[in-house]
């Protein structure tokens, strides 16, 4: 029980790599809370399949965008489960796959300003305790992507930098504090982001790593626990690829 007495909160945990980190930390003994923007059931089979295998979790709804909302969210958190000790910033926010030619500035906007907003205000929520309890640790979920850019990306490769750039400055001041700030970069991975891909066009995909496959929302769970877990106390400010060794840096 790696993380026994841990208090974990993973935003947009009702599906995918969220989901499924949510469930993995659990297994290894924290006490999970399940944020969620829209759906209620989907959270909800979350937190069901995490205490039918014996953890502690609960389901709490915010948009991580609205400040307010978040600090709401983090003091609910606390009254159910404990103060917060380790954050996974796994909020995505939609946008248009597009040329940049074709991309609106609305969308553009919305992508990048988004996703920093879900990752600051959540730091902002949960960092104060930390500092004073003099131990926490954040985990930023990136994508491949910000290293190396696809056609159509632009909103998403420049919204994911920005949190890379956010998760070494965070690594570097708070570092003294006894907090730890590090990313995990997914490469494609099985999530509703690429169901409308075919399995023709996956297992293409996969031909094209060293590992030969595409990613599983549980490859990149297992990163984020191995970054969260005490074996990796001297690690910090750092970038993972989690993509069978399509990106290698």
């Amino acid at each position: 029980m790696k993380l026994a007495g841990r208090v974990v909160l993973v935003t947009g945990a009702s599906r995918g790599i969220g989901a499924a980190t949510a469930r993995l930390l659990a297994r290894n003994g924290a006490r999970v809370a399940v944020n969620y923007h829209q759906s209620d059931e989907a959270a909800g089979v979350v937190v069901q399949a995490i205490t039918a295998e014996g953890g502690q979790a609960m389901a709490v709804r915010a948009d991580v965008r609205d400040a307010a909302a978040v600090t709401a969210m983090v003091r609910q958190i606390e009254e159910g489960l404990g103060p917060v000790d380790t954050l996974v910033a796994n909020a995505s926010i939609r946008f248009p796959t597009v040329p940049f030619v074709e991309m609106p500035w609305e969308g553009f906007e919305a992508k990048l300003v988004g996703e920093l907003k879900a990752a600051f205000h959540c730091c902002k929520a949960v960092v104060p305790g930390m500092i004073e309890r003099r131990r926490g640790c954040i985990v930023v979920v990136s994508s491949g992507l910000s290293r190396r850019p696809g056609l159509g990306f632009s909103a998403h490769t420049t919204a994911k930098s920005g949190l890379d750039g956010l998760a070494k400055s965070l690594a570097l001041e708070l570092g003294p504090q006894g907090i730890r700030v590090n990313v995990v970069a997914p490469g494609l991975t099985r999530t509703d982001a690429i169901a409308h891909m075919s399995e023709q066009a996956l297992a293409g995909a996969g031909r094209g790593t060293p590992l030969g496959r595409v990613g599983e929302p549980e490859d990149v769970a297992g990163a984020v626990l191995m970054l969260v877990s005490d074996e990796a106390r001297f690690v910090t400010g750092t970038y993972l690829p989690v993509s069978g060794g399509s990106l290698m840096l």
